[in-house]
């Protein structure tokens, strides 16, 4: 048996393990997804479906929401909420907002992603208006204020007097040439 012969079933093994590999990386996000839910895990947050019915506020019980925010690997931007907490009721509509800086040379995309914990209470934490649902473009310096207003339904178990809010920043600026583009032309 030739010495290329004896390769072959190594080099099929390796070319299947990369395509394998790669496959398995388109999917890791629907998979992550579907899992979560089977759970209950993540804490990922209502977007603006949310109506509340009837106007009801339990004043009898009082929830701290927290604010956290982080950046993912090679995002430069300053990010932070304008308080680290509030009180509130549940039932109530509150707004809080985050600062954001582009301290770079270059017009930059972002995109947050929330998640709220414990992630049984995800359910019941409504935004009604989010910086979160859609992309942030910021110029070279430029800074702004962006609102989330939310409702936490007061069906929320009684158990629960705590909740975070936390958003990652990401940089999406490579996935989104045309936005780039369109912001530079708008810039000059």
């Amino acid at each position: 048996m030739s010495e290329q012969q004896s390769n072959k079933p190594v080099v099929m093994r390796l070319v299947l393990t990369v395509v394998g590999m790669f496959a398995f990386g388109f999917l890791m996000v629907p998979l992550y997804d579907v899992m979560c839910d089977a759970l209950g895990i993540n804490g990922k947050t209502s977007g603006t479906a949310y109506q509340q019915e009837v106007e009801h506020i339990d004043d009898s019980r009082t929830l701290r929401v927290q604010f956290v925010t982080t950046r993912a690997q090679g995002m430069s931007w300053d990010f932070s909420p304008n308080a680290e907490q509030l009180s509130l009721h549940p039932g109530e509509t509150r707004e809080m907002l985050f600062y954001a800086h582009n301290p770079t040379d270059r017009p930059m995309v972002a995109q947050a992603i929330p998640s709220v914990s414990p992630s049984k209470a995800a359910a019941y934490f409504h935004k009604t208006e989010c910086f979160c649902f859609t992309q942030q473009v910021l110029q070279p310096g430029e800074s702004v204020e962006m609102p989330v207003r939310f409702i936490v339904d007061p069906a929320l178990p009684v158990d629960v007097k705590h909740l975070t809010l936390a958003y990652t920043l990401f940089d999406v600026s490579e996935r989104m040439p045309d936005k780039l583009a369109s912001a530079s032309a708008q810039a000059h």
